[in-house]
């Protein structure tokens, strides 16, 4: 024993875990200060959030700065106010411009021209005609409140047969809804989960009250950082789905451990420092693993993703530290109520059920790994036509003002007129009109608009919807074929621009940039665990089924959400989905291949058995692997109620990947591929052996076969 205590206390694990239980008030007073003093502190001096989508270098943002350096008054977003009237929009004439008399002085609109006066905006049967409301900037740069104020103003205008709806991004922006019912509703569901795999309210409330200070404490410092960098709306929300997730997972790795010690007879501190040093160690890998996936999103070089990345790798961060830290100190607290409970079922026999599992899988491996891989390929079959862009206004509630008047300009003028393209020209503008409205796909092109210092712009309304593939096969063809062609003979330079123009470039500059990121967050992960588990194949199996449940996630979403299954308006795939759901997924993945893997490599280092490892493993370890994929999956679930379409994108693809993972992949595919692969599981060529640091993950005092 005295060896065992020696070894014990040269781990770093050991050393935190000592001190936390030792001084459990002051680890718990320290995080308290830190959760209540980020959250002063960001509730004083509020958020700063918004979205850079620029992409220096393409078509759209050149458009975008060329406009902004010699026609700063075009540069900025607009506001469509859209007016209806049974009667014909001419009999209401008087009151519409006395509306749009009141909306000119209001803050941040630096234009309003009048439908009247304005060639084409009234439509063929005189019913419906729209106003363009300029802003005096971008729609994210435009405080929200000063948004609303002109819905009011506008609004206020309706009655007595004249309808009035706003639309434009900036619009959709003000109307989206505060979040708070999709976290209530996982955190309820995962305390239910956890009290089932316990049976105990206070031992259930562990992980949930360490996801709370992890999650509250990171979202407090982003909520400042949001000050000094850019960070975008949705960060916060991203952060809250990711980190109670993965701050309940972390904790139930821990505490699960922590009973299984005390099963065993050890003392509770004793129990702690083992948890920590042990599943601690799983909990610190897999952690930096998730935070190395989520890094790896600054290879693509997309500003408005790398402020996501680093707040969302904080919260990981965060929740790792408070499972290595504060929960030894609430089990120093509380921990006795769990510990008689445990003690009282001690003789009982713990994993007989997987047990049995593993070896009717063991018995058939073929059948248990060639199948679901079969079912897994059919369900990732359709992400093959995923169609990446950005969901606009037709996707939003029909109740929101920004529908209603989506659908009014789709029914008045065309279903382009919701999503113009701006040709940006510089020089003769002269023949632009003429050779654009020929092109096919071109419902209209207006007469050159001029502004100033020799640069024209043209609107240009597609024939299609901006979502549609049609649009994007436009924008092309425009900028490869027609107005080349136009420029050899002008000499003049026209770039395509337009809120339309910059999803589809931001779209493809995504689809260009994965590979690498794929290459390298898949590199990274599997070169962190062949040091940890010092095998070759390890790494590669547990990277190739990583790919496999983010592929099949992609598919679901891809299906629900493109083709419009389960009566869900149809659109493309948010552009963030796929790179964010890759590397959170390939990252939590990676929690449960090191917590499953670790207690297999314990076995295989003890006895030298590979198949009573696999066995030994699933035993201990399936019952947690699923409580935690149970509880990621209610939590990530919760959010389709989220009214916004990329979290709800975000929730199903996470909730799939994880249910497909924890049920599929590690109940099914893992243990049948560890069993074909026997002893060469954990084989390492001698040459790369030695050139690997040794870093152990299991519990390091623990008599190995090569001990032996």
């Amino acid at each position: 024993m005295a060896i065992l205590t020696s070894a014990a206390t040269d781990s770093r694990f050991v050393r935190v875990a000592g001190w936390s239980y030792r001084r459990r008030w002051w680890a718990l007073l320290l995080w308290v200060l830190v959760l209540v003093g980020v959250t002063a502190a960001s509730q004083a001096v509020g958020s700063d959030y918004h979205n850079d989508f620029s992409l220096p270098g393409t078509d759209s943002q050149r458009a975008a700065d060329t406009l902004r350096q010699h026609a700063p008054a075009r540069a900025g977003d607009s506001v469509q106010i859209v007016v209806e009237a049974t009667g014909g929009v001419r009999s209401v004439q008087s009151r519409v411009e006395r509306m749009l008399g009141e909306v000119r002085p209001l803050p941040h609109v630096a234009d309003v021209r009048d439908p009247f006066a304005t060639e084409g905006a009234v439509s063929s049967d005189g019913t419906i005609a729209y106003a363009t409301v300029t802003l005096d900037g971008r729609a994210e740069e435009v405080p929200a409140d000063d948004v609303r104020r002109i819905i009011d103003t506008a609004k206020s205008a309706e009655g007595d047969g004249l309808r009035v709806e706003l639309g434009g991004d900036a619009v959709r922006g003000a109307e989206e809804s505060e979040g708070g019912a999709a976290e209530g509703v996982g955190l309820l569901a995962a305390l239910v989960i956890l009290v089932l795999l316990f049976g105990s309210l206070v031992a259930a409330t562990l992980p949930i009250l360490i996801a709370i200070f992890g999650v509250g404490s990171a979202v407090g410092l982003v909520v400042l950082a949001s000050h000094a960098t850019t960070v975008a709306d949705f960060t916060s929300a991203l952060m809250i789905l990711v980190g109670l997730g993965v701050g309940i997972d972390y904790a139930l790795l821990v505490f699960s451990r922590f009973r299984s010690e005390l099963r065993d007879g050890a003392d509770r501190e004793q129990a702690v420092r083992t948890a920590l040093d042990t599943a601690g160690r799983t909990v610190f890998f897999a952690g930096c693993t998730v935070i190395i996936a989520l890094l790896g999103l600054v290879v693509l070089g997309l500003g408005s993703l790398q402020g996501v990345a680093v707040a969302v790798a904080l919260t990981v961060l965060a929740t790792m530290v408070a499972s290595l830290t504060l929960l030894p100190a609430l089990l120093a607290i509380v921990g006795g109520r769990v510990e008689r409970r445990v003690r009282r079922k001690a003789g009982q026999a713990e994993g007989a059920s997987w047990r049995r599992w593993t070896v009717a899988v063991q018995r058939r491996p073929w059948p248990a790994l060639l199948l679901p891989v079969v079912v897994l390929l059919l369900i990732a079959a359709p992400a093959l036509g995923m169609r990446l862009g950005f969901a606009d206004a037709g996707n939003d509630a029909a109740g929101k003002t920004s529908r209603q008047a989506y659908d009014l300009l789709a029914r008045g003028f065309g279903p382009g007129f919701n999503g113009p393209l701006v040709v940006v020209v510089r020089g003769d503008a002269g023949p632009v009109q003429s050779a654009i409205s020929g092109t096919p796909g071109v419902a209209a092109a207006l007469p050159p608009i001029p502004a100033g210092d020799g640069v024209s712009t043209v609107i240009v309304f597609p024939e299609s919807k901006p979502q549609d593939k049609a649009t994007s096969d436009l924008v092309h063809r425009l900028r490869d074929d027609v107005l080349p062609r136009l420029a050899q003979q002008t000499g003049a330079e026209y770039l395509v621009g337009g809120s339309t123009a910059a999803a589809e470039d931001f779209a493809e500059a995504v689809a260009s940039r994965l590979p690498l990121f794929v290459l390298v967050v898949v590199g990274l992960s599997a070169l962190l665990l062949m040091v940890v588990f010092r095998s070759l194949l390890v790494p590669l199996k547990a990277a190739a089924l990583n790919l496999l449940s983010v592929a099949a996630s992609l598919g679901v979403i891809t299906y629900v959400f493109q083709e419009g299954a389960f009566g869900v308006q149809p659109g493309p795939i948010e552009a963030f989905v796929p790179v964010m759901i890759f590397a959170i997924v390939f990252g939590l993945s990676m929690d449960y291949e090191v917590f499953l893997l670790s207690r297999m490599h314990e076995e295989w280092e003890s006895a030298g058995d590979a198949a009573r490892a696999v066995r030994e493993g699933m035993a201990t370890t399936g019952r947690v692997v699923t409580a935690a994929g149970a509880i990621m999956v209610v939590v990530f679930g919760s959010f389709l109620l989220s009214p916004d379409r990329m979290l709800q994108q975000f929730g199903l693809g996470l909730a799939v990947a994880i249910l497909l993972d924890a049920l599929v992949i590690r109940c099914l595919i893992v243990p049948a591929v560890m069993q074909l692969l026997g002893t060469r599981a954990w084989w390492l060529p001698r040459p790369i052996a030695r050139w690997l640091p040794r870093v152990a993950i299991e519990r390091p005092n623990r008599p190995t076969i090569m001990d032996q």
